[in-house]
């Protein structure tokens, strides 16, 4: 049995668009020879332009779509294998953009039951599980809330309380701060991050947000549906010419940065924070 929580080889996916009567379905390859290697607690952040093919590469890790060439294993089951469905969505939790497609009871708690009620557990289990689930995302003064009351960021943290009840080593979260506020995608990014540190839960991060992919251990690029970078975030947002030719912008404060040298000040082309960029100065100040 494969020991990586996720592994790719040569994964290939089409899409196919039916046509009118009589026309032949076009064809639409989403993901090209893809290869990736994912291994138990890491933070991956997955980026690239719409079209990319990162949600396309997302919905194969929870087997919502089925290689068209290749293999994809989740935590050591191939997700083309109909015995193995079960276990792979019990292994790979998916959350989505929009809370409110994965919200469906009245009440907070039984959202979060709903998972685990259907997946067999016994009801003093899944009780268990549901307390467990709402405090690990900060939540569990709502468990008895309407979901209609909460607000963007609550929504989301109850989906993934949902998510958390049926005990996935891994969490794959699609764009999950995409519909928030400010103050929601703080909320939900350190709810992520914490799982990741203090339950040793493998996370997935697809997003657009820079700001937020700095937070993972590690960043996977994708262009034109294949790996076009992959490496820390130091590694990946100093090379901002690169990301640029892939339609894809760096943090705010890397992008200064970046100017900044081309303007003749001497600063790190690593800078990914507002902290890091008022040491850097600092220093620079000091040799003056």
């Amino acid at each position: 049995m494969k020991t990586e929580m996720v592994l790719t080889e040569n994964l290939s996916f089409e899409y196919t668009q039916y046509a009118d009567e009589g026309e032949e379905p076009a064809k639409f390859t989403a993901l090209r020879g893809v290869n990736v290697s994912i291994t138990p607690g890491e933070f991956v952040a997955i980026l690239g332009h719409n079209g990319s093919g990162k949600s396309t590469l997302a919905k194969h890790l929870n087997a919502l779509l089925r290689p068209t060439e290749g293999t994809v294993w989740v935590k050591g089951y191939d997700t083309k294998a109909d015995a193995d469905l079960w276990n792979v969505r019990q292994s790979a939790g998916m959350v989505f953009q929009n809370p409110d497609n994965q919200l469906i009871a009245t009440i907070v708690e039984d959202d979060v039951a709903f998972g685990p009620e259907n997946l067999g557990v016994p009801p003093k289990e899944i009780r268990a599980r549901v307390d467990a689930s709402l405090a690990a995302v900060g939540m569990s003064e709502f468990a008895d809330s309407a979901p209609n009351f909460l607000s963007g960021g609550q929504k989301q943290r109850v989906a993934i309380a949902g998510v958390l009840a049926m005990k996935p080593a891994c969490i794959v979260l699609d764009e999950p701060t995409a519909m928030l506020d400010p103050v929601g995608r703080r909320e939900v990014l350190e709810t992520i991050a914490r799982l990741n540190r203090d339950e040793g839960i493998t996370v997935i991060l697809i997003t657009h947000y820079m700001d937020e992919a700095i937070q993972a251990r590690r960043i996977i690029v994708m262009d034109d549906g294949q790996i076009a970078m992959d490496g820390t975030p130091r590694e990946i947002f100093s090379r901002v010419d690169e990301m640029k030719r892939l339609r894809l912008d760096v943090p705010q404060v890397t992008e200064l940065a970046y100017r900044l040298r081309k303007h003749g000040v001497d600063l790190p082309n690593t800078v990914l924070t507002i902290e890091e960029m008022v040491n850097a100065i600092c220093k620079l100040k000091s040799k003056i």
